[in-house]
């Protein structure tokens, strides 16, 4: 059976990891002085497939550390846990080996089943003799709080399209994979930033005779079954048939909340006229309401309607199709909320860690203390370092209080 080749060309080194620097020396640091380290523990997140597990793997290959690898999902609950990592993070290696602990994935410790997981690991890092890293995708949810405070975070950034263009092309080369060029470019294009996607794509399209065509990659679209959404949006505008329009998002890889922001965003573009706009309006509004009764009552028969409202009735709500031609772009709307949620909680982990020195609660010390704080870390250089030690604040923090 042929070695999978995300794992065959995982890097053996930090230098062999691209566009990631700031987390490897971050990580690499933390790692070689971690006796010096007022945390035993650092949590690298990011995107899937950008990195944080081979990041690890690289630093124990190149520093000669037995490394254990744990993963989260796997290993859920408290005694779980304390058999597996506790142990392994108090006693040395048989061959009096340094180790190197590795968490991957704590974003699976969730859950009924999961009871005292965290708090298990949070013990362990306290009492820890070894570095240990963990691995997850987003740590900002409200069940990681107290783990925040006891690691430093480090993020990695997603993978950019040249990036993985370069590994698709250096992994052909040692495979003696022929390829086009554009083909390879719309494979690294089609990974959003999911480097270990791109790669095992590409062994899959590669042929019996190492070639790899534009035809294998159009061959991979149709088996997965995935419609664009302008050709589903090009059928509800360009249509009056509600038979047609009805199924025009039957096989767009997107859930409906976001095929209902596209349609938001588009609907002006596309009718002109007042009264087309009002009766397509007014379609998008019956489906939100019907969307409400589900998230209200769980109703999920419901999401037959909502369909309905938004694919065949704003189709109908035309008297004729434009002939216009309208270029179809993504709403804005998720970046500016991502984007929202992000500082929110960069803000939200700075107001835990305050809230635990001076006894007060995290949403007192957002609305009270924080304001104060920044005002600080922008005038008084002195006092901001002292605060940031007592805090126990990253640089990432430190940087945030200071804009």
């Amino acid at each position: 059976m042929e070695v999978p080749w995300v794992k065959k060309y995982q890097p053996n080194s930090t230098k062999e990891l691209v566009d990631q620097d700031s987390a490897v020396k971050q990580a690499l640091d933390f790692v070689r002085n971690f006796k010096k380290q007022r945390k035993k523990a650092i949590l690298l997140h990011g995107a899937p497939g950008c990195g944080k597990t081979s990041l690890v793997h690289a630093i124990a290959k190149e520093l000669n550390l037995e490394l254990i690898e744990v993963n989260a999902s796997d290993t859920r609950n408290k005694d779980a846990i304390h058999e597996i990592i506790g142990n392994a993070s108090k006693q040395m290696s048989l061959f009096m080996q340094e180790k190197l602990i590795l968490l991957d994935e704590v974003d699976g410790v969730s859950g009924n089943s999961d009871r005292g997981g965290l708090p298990a690991i949070v013990s362990i890092i306290e009492s820890t003799r070894f570095p240990i890293i963990m691995t997850a995708n987003d740590p900002f949810h409200k069940k990681f709080s107290s783990l925040r405070k006891k690691v430093t975070m480090v993020q990695l950034e997603p993978m950019i399209y040249t990036a993985s263009l370069k590994v698709l092309e250096m992994i052909c080369k040692k495979e003696g994979v022929e390829y086009e060029e554009n083909v390879l470019k719309a494979l690294a294009r089609r990974s959003g930033g999911d480097l270990r996607a791109a790669i095992n794509d590409l062994q899959t399209l590669v042929t019996k005779d190492k070639k790899i065509l534009k035809a294998d990659l159009e061959e991979l679209s149709q088996r997965e079954q995935i419609e664009s959404i302008n050709n589903a949006l090009l059928k509800v505008f360009k249509t009056t048939d509600p038979n047609l329009a009805i199924r025009a998002f039957d096989n767009v890889n997107e859930d409906l909340d976001k095929c209902f922001m596209w349609l938001d965003e588009n609907i002006p573009k596309e009718y002109e006229k007042p009264e087309d706009l009002e009766r397509a309006y007014n379609f998008m509004s019956l489906a939100d309401v019907y969307s409400r009764r589900i998230r209200r009552w769980q109703h999920w028969r419901f999401m037959v309607y909502i369909n309905a409202f938004l694919t065949a009735g704003i189709a109908v709500s035309k008297d004729e199709k434009y002939k216009k031609m309208v270029s179809y772009q993504q709403s804005q709307r998720p970046l500016k909320i991502w984007l929202a949620n992000q500082k929110y909680n960069k803000r939200k982990a700075i107001a835990e860690k305050i809230a635990s020195h001076t006894h007060s609660s995290t949403k007192l010390t957002i609305k009270n203390t924080l304001p104060y704080i920044k005002h600080i870390f922008k005038n008084d250089k002195a006092t901001a370092e002292s605060m940031a030690e007592q805090f126990e604040l990253d640089k990432d923090e430190i940087a945030w209080l200071s804009r």
